[in-house]
């Protein structure tokens, strides 16, 4: 299944790289919105907003990984486009060791800091031990998380978006069996669904990790790859760190805006928990979507064809405007009916908190998935200086204002700092692309 992005059709090659992807996405979400619907509506309000607290700590966890996955991505793309296979094996190889090494020990530390970190959010006491204990089962999972995000990097590196979408299919319907059996069943609370994560995330990464070494043993090279090279994990490192980076200030600032969240009561934390699970599943579609884009840029710039890379900046901003348009509409115009899956008839404040934040944030969708595709050009070809400019302007923009607009509109203010943060970082991103300085990864 390792594909050729540099060849056909710009457009309908990104479309068909691309489609997997977003399917991934949706069962990959699937089972995340999952945890808080089961918890919400068989376990109650307070543990949907257990989870819902530690949830900006899990995503520090999901920014380190997700930063590995892109720093890998991009640069075993640069070595498969230019045909340099032998250096693409060692990459991969190296990559693994790397990240099950920086997993082990970030588990460690996460295990340790669990109590820690939820008293940091300023977690409410009744939610406390049951947010604290979902954090620590997450956090033992890290490793399996890890592993398996950066799998699916290299998968998508090689042009395969197929078999990432089938493990996301046997994990998300997996977990989903086992949320609902260990909950609604076993009457774990909580803890159901933390472990439900767990076991499927896990047996997700072990088949994953099995056949990306499965399938380079049919990459032809020339002599042994070297399982291991010092400069290779710096080649990648100048790519995932600045991801990382970029991936963990989001989960920073998140998580400082869920300790303003958390000051307003369990109802609004509830309701925003909710909210803020559908807001990601819109967000990660789009971002999903964007890193598709890296990877065709990777791969032509190695292959020394820049043009491509603009035609398929254009296709894939059409792409990701038709992908906004149903999330626009269900959040937008059916916001009450998708909160509602996650709550009760008696969850009245938290209802109306979660509707509120859909109904401010889903109509600039539009702008910020432009955002996303530039920023998948720029991270493609290597501009990560600009990449994190622009995106460390929105975050600290929307923090700030968050504290400002809070003590003027209360909660409301949280929601209303999103809007301007991303328009202001769309601008920022686009003009970056415009001055092409994604190009400095070409090779002819």
């Amino acid at each position: 299944m390792i594909k050729d992005l540099t060849k056909g059709s710009p457009a309908s090659v990104l479309w068909r790289f691309s489609i997997p992807m977003f399917i991934s996405v949706i069962f990959q979400q699937m089972y995340n919105i999952a945890d808080s619907v089961i918890a919400g509506k068989f376990a109650g309000e307070d543990a949907l907003a257990a989870v819902g607290a530690s949830y900006p700590i899990t995503m520090i966890f999901m920014a380190i990984a997700v930063g590995s996955n892109i720093g890998c991505s991009v640069v075993i793309s640069n070595l498969f486009g230019a045909r340099e296979y032998t250096r693409m094996k060692t990459a991969v190889s190296t990559t693994l060791l790397a990240s099950l090494a920086l997993s082990v020990v970030l588990t460690g530390a996460g295990l340790v800091g669990t109590r820690a970190l939820m008293r940091m959010v300023n977690t409410p006491d009744n939610i406390f031990e049951d947010g604290a204990l979902y954090l620590a089962i997450y956090v033992g999972g890290f490793t399996f998380l890890f592993l398996y995000n950066v799998a699916t990097g290299i998968f998508t590196a090689l042009g395969d978006s197929r078999t990432p979408l089938y493990f996301l299919i046997g994990s998300s319907l997996g977990n989903i069996a086992l949320d609902y059996i260990f909950v609604r069943y076993f009457e774990w609370g909580v803890a159901g669904v933390a472990w439900a994560t767990f076991i499927a995330q896990g047996i997700a990464c072990i088949l994953a990790v099995w056949t990306v070494v499965l399938r380079l043993r049919d990459v032809p090279t020339e002599g042994q790859a070297p399982l291991f090279s010092m400069p290779m994990l710096c080649r990648i490192a100048l790519i995932a760190v600045p991801s990382i980076l970029q991936q963990s200030f989001i989960s920073v600032g998140n998580i400082f805006i869920q300790g303003l969240v958390n000051s307003y009561g369990s109802s609004v934390i509830a309701g925003y928990s909710a909210a803020v699970k559908l807001n990601t599943f819109a967000l990660t579609s789009f971002t999903t979507l964007g890193n598709g884009i890296s990877n065709f840029t990777a791969q032509n710039l190695g292959a020394g064809k820049p043009d491509r890379v603009r035609q398929g900046f254009r296709a894939g901003v059409i792409m990701t405007l038709l992908v906004a348009v149903p999330f626009f509409v269900a959040y937008f115009v059916f916001g009450r009916q998708m909160i509602f899956l996650f709550m009760t008839s008696e969850s009245g404040k938290a209802l109306e908190t979660g509707v509120e934040f859909l109904h401010i944030i889903s109509p600039f969708y539009f702008a910020i998935c432009i955002k996303l595709m530039a920023d998948g050009v720029l991270r493609g070809g290597g501009a990560m200086k600009a990449f994190m400019v622009a995106t460390f302007s929105d975050l600290i923009l929307r923090v700030i204002l968050a504290f400002l607009f809070s003590g003027i509109w209360q909660e409301r203010g949280i929601w209303l700092s999103w809007p301007l943060g991303w328009v202001v970082a769309t601008l920022m991103s686009l003009a970056f692309y415009k001055k092409g300085v994604w190009k400095q990864m070409l090779k002819s």
